[in-house]
C-alpha cells in the first residue's frame, strides 16, 4: 500500500492554501445511492468536539497522521462510500486524494465541548449549508441533543432546525443525529433506551420547514423493529463507542440492517481503531454486513 503523502498537505497548507478549493471543486463525485442503495460511511467528527478516546485510550486519535492513515486505509476499500468529517479532515484527505469517488458528508454543530460546563450548547462552529455546497460536498450532519433540563438544548434546536430549512432549499441531504441526553454527576450522558430514541425522533423529524431531504442517523438499541416503525425518514446506523464484544456488535448492525427504512452504516472508531488493530478486516466485516 502507497503511504499518504503527508508532506504534500503540509506543503499544499502553508504555502499554497487555495489548493484546497480547487482540490475539493475538481473532487470526483457520485449518486448518494446507487446499485444497492445503501451506504457505508466513515465518521471522524469526534476530535472537534475534544472527543479523543477510544475505549481506555483517552488520547488515541491525537495523532492526526496516524488517523488520516487509517482513514485513508479504510477509504481505498471499495464497499466503502464515504466520509463524514469537519472542514479540517475534509480538507486532508481531499488533499491526499482519499475522497475521489466518495460521497463527503460536512459535519455543522461541533461546539458542545465534552465535558464543557456548555456542552450542551451545541453551536455551529463547522460547516454551515453554504460552505457544504461551496465545498463541493454531498451532504450535511447536524447533531441534537435534547435535554429537557437544560436551557442550552432550545438553542441547539432551533439552529438545527435552520440548518435543516437551508439544506432542503438548496436539496441538500441532511443527516440528523438525535438523543434525548441528561446530566449525570456532571456530563451528558444519551438515554439509549428504545422509548428514548423514539421520542428523539419525533421531534427530530419535525426540525426544518420541510423533512423532504432529512435523513436520521441513530444508535441501535434494544428493539430496533419498534425503533424504525416509529419514522418515514431513510436510516443510517451509528457505529458509537466501540466497548464491549465485537462480535455482538457485528450481529446487532446485522439484525438492525435487515429492517425496513434502514439504509447502511455511519461508523468511526469501531472501524478505525479494532482492538486487533486490523483496520482492513473490520471495514470488510462491515462493508459485507450493508452491501452483502
Amino acid at each position: 500500500m502507497i503511504a499518504p503523502d503527508f508532506g504534500a498537505v503540509r506543503a499544499a497548507r502553508a504555502a499554497d492554501p487555495a489548493a484546497i478549493a480547487t482540490a475539493l471543486a475538481g473532487r470526483a463525485r457520485r449518486p448518494l445511492l446507487r446499485g444497492d442503495n445503501r451506504l457505508l460511511i466513515l465518521a471522524a467528527d469526534h476530535p472537534a468536539r475534544g472527543a479523543l478516546g477510544v475505549r481506555d485510550d483517552d488520547m488515541a486519535m491525537a495523532d492526526r497522521y496516524e488517523l488520516l492513515r487509517r482513514l485513508d486505509e479504510a477509504l481505498r476499500h471499495p464497499h466503502v462510500d464515504g466520509f463524514l468529517g469537519t472542514p479540517d479532515l475534509v480538507e486532508d484527505l481531499t488533499l491526499l486524494g482519499a475522497l475521489e469517488g466518495k460521497i463527503v458528508v460536512g459535519s455543522m454543530n461541533r461546539g458542545g465541548l465534552k465535558s464543557a460546563v456548555f456542552e450542551m450548547d451545541d453551536r455551529f462552529t463547522a460547516y454551515d449549508t453554504n460552505a457544504i455546497r461551496d465545498a463541493n460536498l454531498d451532504a450535511a450532519k447536524v447533531l441534537v441533543r435534547i435535554n429537557l433540563r437544560d436551557v442550552g438544548s432550545v438553542a441547539t434546536l432551533a439552529a438545527a432546525a435552520n440548518a435543516v430549512s437551508e439544506a432542503a432549499r438548496r436539496q441538500l441531504p441532511i443527516l440528523i443525529e438525535p438523543f434525548m441526553s441528561e446530566w449525570v454527576d456532571g456530563a451528558i450522558r444519551n438515554d439509549l433506551s428504545t422509548d428514548a430514541v423514539i421520542q428523539s425522533i419525533a421531534i427530530a423529524s419535525a426540525l426544518g420547514s420541510t423533512s423532504a431531504y432529512s435523513w436520521l442517523k441513530l444508535p441501535v438499541v434494544p428493539d430496533m423493529a419498534r425503533v424504525m416503525r416509529s419514522t418515514t425518514l431513510p436510516t443510517l446506523l451509528l457505529g458509537g463507542d466501540p466497548r464491549g464484544d465485537a462480535e455482538e456488535t457485528y450481529a446487532s448492525w446485522q439484525s438492525a440492517l435487515a429492517l425496513p427504512g434502514v439504509r447502511g452504516l455511519v461508523v468511526g472508531r469501531a472501524l478505525l481503531y479494532p482492538k486487533d488493530g486490523d483496520v482492513n478486516a473490520a471495514v470488510s466485516r462491515a462493508a459485507e454486513l450493508v452491501h452483502g
